[in-house]
């Protein structure tokens, strides 16, 4: 056999250790949100990989602990792969068809919490190192391993970390958490995040709940207070209309354009999944469609909350009212400057009791399409998918990428076995076993052919 069927042959052959090991990980509820876990489960992985010969220190933050770990390999160069070992909190729990922290198969997937965000790409990983070590006893090239347990509930730590620890994750390139194919199978290359400013917008008005017929006509309403400052940060032709809030967004360019042509619509499958009947704006067809959904600033209202919402009637003036916001950012706004337009914007309309309290968040980042270290990595996909990556510019979602671009002056790609079925943040949350298998093989060829470059 050739050394890439060798390979192939392992990772095949140990899939099923493979796979129980992820189920022991699964199996810890390390949930972010609820500080549930976390100390546990970082100590589990520190030891899955010092078990693959790996020097691991779990080294303390403000919040969960980083998980770091170090391989040298027989080549020159150094890969830095990040992970994440915390999870959402998995309610409803009555929406599961199996318990949430019980790995369970069915149909040729896992269903797990936290078994495709983030816990199997992780895992997946160390089935590539094996498969590799089997074949020697060195690794082609150092590795180092870092995994936090903060990214749900916005990595508060990780910039910070990253920053003071420039030398200790010095590489050459990164892997990043995530990756996968879309609703074709085709699989992609995402070589950017936007950034995130999530703020709890909150005013409060009254001592307490008061009846509606005494306090109706004279008295403040919390709800109606906050659902008109609400009403003042989107126009119904969906812009944003905090003042300054556009002025320092880098526009897609010519690039983005020509990428986001070659990328397959998926309009009509998010009409079938989600049951949208049209999209904002009536936006239809690439380049358009991608380059509003991924690469354009939003303001999303994700959660309300004031007064009486049980079943039946119950005539209340609500003294509180609260509101979850979240911002989505694009090259080269802050969530500073988010933050600070914010209050100023309300003070100016008339808002100076709504108060602001600042939940987390992070700034865009993105690497260059055209780097030599991405186009490695979309190469490497073919042999295993029969096709190359596509590459997309940007995703929708966020996260600490910017810190290591910025910090550590390196490239990022994308690696993994996620679809877009797998229901992540969402009761049922899965992996599909089969490209589970393809994420390992592509890892395992990505780290050969980044030690041979």
């Amino acid at each position: 056999m050739t050394n890439f069927e060798s390979i192939d042959a392992h990772i095949e052959e140990n899939l099923e250790s493979n796979l129980d090991e992820l189920s022991r990980l699964c199996a810890i509820p390390s949930i972010a949100a609820q500080n549930i876990g976390l100390e546990e489960c970082a100590k589990v992985v520190a030891d899955m990989l010092a078990a693959r010969g790996f020097k691991t220190q779990i080294l303390p933050t403000s919040g969960a602990p980083v998980v770091y770990a170090e391989r040298a390999g027989k080549g020159d160069k150094t890969l830095l792969i990040y992970n994440h070992y915390d999870v959402q909190p998995p309610e409803p729990l009555d929406l599961w068809d199996s318990p949430p922290f019980e790995a369970t198969r069915r149909n040729g997937k896992i269903f797990a919490r936290g078994i495709s965000d983030d816990k199997g790409h992780f895992v997946g990983r160390l089935l590539a190192l094996d498969a590799l070590l089997a074949q020697e006893d060195e690794l082609p090239c150092t590795i180092k391993f870092v995994l936090e347990g903060g990214e749900e509930i916005g990595s508060p730590d990780m910039p910070e970390f990253v920053k003071n620890h420039v030398d200790l994750l010095a590489a050459d390139a990164c892997i990043w958490e995530f990756g996968g194919v879309n609703h074709e199978d085709v699989p992609q290359q995402i070589m950017g995040m936007r950034g995130i400013c999530y703020v709890e917008l909150s005013v409060e008005r009254l001592t307490m709940d008061v009846h509606s017929g005494l306090g109706g006509s004279v008295f403040p309403n919390a709800a109606w207070r906050l659902v008109w400052a609400l009403a003042s940060l989107k126009g119904p032709d969906e812009r944003i209309r905090i003042p300054g809030h556009y002025d320092n967004v880098v526009d897609p360019s010519q690039r983005d354009r020509e990428l986001a042509s070659a990328l397959p619509y998926e309009g009509d499958d998010y009409k079938e999944r989600y049951g949208v009947d049209e999209f904002l704006g009536g936006v239809s067809g690439n380049p358009d469609f991608y380059l509003q959904e991924a690469m354009q600033p939003t303001c999303t209202i994700c959660g309300l909350d004031s007064g009486y919402q049980g079943p039946g009637t119950k005539t209340v003036q609500p003294a509180k009212a609260l509101a979850k916001v979240d911002f989505r950012l694009v090259p080269n706004q802050t969530p500073e400057e988010v933050l600070e337009n914010l209050r100023v914007h309300l003070d100016a309309e008339g808002f100076g009791d709504v108060q602001i309290k600042y939940l987390g968040g992070e700034a865009p980042g993105r690497t260059d399409p055209d780097d030599p270290f991405v186009d490695l990595v979309v190469k490497a996909a073919e042999e295993v998918y029969g096709m190359k990556q596509t590459k997309v510019p940007m995703s929708g979602g966020s996260g600490p990428n910017h810190a290591f671009l910025h910090y550590l002056d390196l490239p990022i790609a994308t690696c993994g076995m996620g679809y877009p079925g797998n229901q992540v943040h969402a009761p049922n949350e899965n992996i599909r076993i089969d490209l589970y298998v393809k994420a390992a093989k592509h890892m395992a060829r990505i780290i050969r052919d980044f030690a041979a470059a």
